[in-house]
């Protein structure tokens, strides 16, 4: 039953309603699985879902260990994220569904964070689930310490974006004595000020330029990128906001003339604009005065240092790690390994549908994630038996393709009343049967049924 509940995750994602009552009739897993359709139910169905469970720890490292021994894969980069997943309904029974940031842009619903280590080549390690107001940065102590008690301290590598950066994470991580590469803020980059205006940048490719930097103490190092394609893309936003608010000062000004306006009135109306358009708002200076007649009056001006700092520090980011010993283009090319991680999320959310979540109870939205976490290992798993067949390591075309190939009942009437039935399979086209061959599958010519004679008198 776990198992019908992962591959119909995988090739169909849908309820567990659905899949009792329409999906599985319209599929071969009956014969496969030896399950038949009279044995599939939506009681049956949530009731695996609750004894597979407890055996999410075990899962995890039973897949871990077996997916490296198939594709010699290395675990000494791990890759950490977060991302959330929203219900709908008021999910009253699970203790972690809380409103808070929502990165599928659904604040009015609950939600719950969910954690995900995955190797370099974005193969999944394990996962966590946190209440959905809890911030990234709080994660990090508890996935890593999870992390080693499930697979020992090795000599691995952490590698997370800005928003897991805390100096008290930095502290931990150095602590441990544990390695990493982590993004920092934006703000970190005035400290590097000078580095941004020199010329001795190291060209990773053409587009992309990386430096390399000490700390002072020597026990860190910081790589400064800068990426003509960012720059280009963070100069368009500052110039459509700053476009924004002069325009909005403008017309705030006007009215001031027109009619007697309050001073508080017009300071909630700038700092409103303000808000609103906060990509550029340091580029202004605003006060609002009361004239002589009692009028309100706006007066601002531009920041021309704020404008300089903006247009050198368009498309640089910074990043820091306590690996002393790697060339600036060795540490960005890990660092941009997180692209798997959130490739990851993608496949989750697109693919196998983890959201919105109609479960209401806190164990069946976790055996929810835990199913939809077993399809993503499924699909790894076919990425890189593509990607081992020369077919790339993006398994979506090659699923839909291969799901197009069907299977036939040949129904054969008898004098005695009784109707023999053969279970055959299609003939798959000469590009399906390319595929097959590149993967080393072999299609059968017929299926065993699992009731193959069926009275009609």
């Amino acid at each position: 039953m776990a198992m019908i509940l992962v591959i119909c995750r995988l090739c169909e994602p849908s309820s567990e309603l659905h899949i009792a009552e329409h999906l599985y009739r319209h599929t071969v897993l009956s014969d496969l699985l030896g399950v038949t359709q009279d044995k599939i139910n939506d009681d049956r169905l949530y009731r695996a879902l609750d004894q597979l469970l407890p055996h999410k720890d075990s899962l995890e490292v039973h897949l871990k260990n077996r997916l490296g021994e198939l594709f010699g894969l290395e675990y000494d980069l791990l890759l950490y994220d977060v991302t959330s997943t929203y219900f709908e309904g008021q999910a009253d029974g699970n203790y972690l569904a809380k409103r808070g940031y929502s990165r599928d842009h659904r604040p009015d619903c609950k939600q719950v964070c969910i954690g995900l280590v995955v190797s370099k080549c974005g193969m999944p390690l394990g996962y966590e689930i946190f209440a959905g107001n809890r911030h990234d940065c709080t994660t990090v102590k508890e996935i890593v310490e999870m992390m080693e008690s499930r697979y020992g301290r090795a000599d691995r590598i952490w590698v997370m974006d800005r928003g897991m950066v805390s100096e008290e994470n930095i502290s931990f991580l150095k602590e441990g004595k544990r390695r990493y590469i982590v993004g920092t803020t934006k703000g970190m980059l005035k400290k590097f000020a000078a580095e941004l205006e020199s010329d001795d940048w190291d060209n990773v490719y053409d587009g992309l330029e990386v430096k390399h930097c000490l700390s002072p103490g020597g026990d860190e190092t910081f790589i400064l990128c800068r990426s003509e394609d960012r720059r280009k893309k963070e100069q368009a936003i500052h110039e459509r906001f700053e476009k924004r608010i002069e325009d909005g000062l403008c017309q705030i000004e006007t009215s001031c003339l027109k009619r007697r306006c309050n001073p508080i009135t017009i300071a909630k109306r700038v700092g409103s604009l303000l808000g609103r358009n906060s990509r550029a708002s340091g580029l202004f200076e605003t006060d609002v005065i009361k004239g002589a007649d009692g009028r309100a009056k706006l007066l601002w001006r531009k920041v021309e240092a704020w404008r300089n700092w903006a247009q050198l520090s368009e498309g640089c980011y910074l990043l820091r790690s306590n690996i002393t010993d790697w060339s600036g283009q060795e540490l960005w090319n890990a660092y941009m390994q997180l692209t798997e991680a959130e490739a990851a999320f993608r496949i989750h959310k697109s693919d196998l549908e983890i959201r919105p979540v109609w479960h209401q109870k806190s164990e069946r939205v976790q055996a929810h994630i835990l199913i939809c976490f077993l399809a993503y290992v499924l699909w790894k798993t076919f990425g890189q038996m593509c990607k081992g067949s020369g077919l790339g390591d993006e398994p979506r075309r090659i699923f839909e393709e291969i799901g197009r190939i069907k299977a036939v009942d040949v129904v054969l009437p008898t004098r005695s009343g009784i109707e023999i039935r053969r279970r055959c399979i299609c003939r798959p086209t000469e590009h399906q049967s390319i595929l097959l061959h590149h993967l080393g599958l072999v299609l059968p010519t017929k299926l065993p049924l699992a009731e193959k004679i069926v009275k009609t008198m």
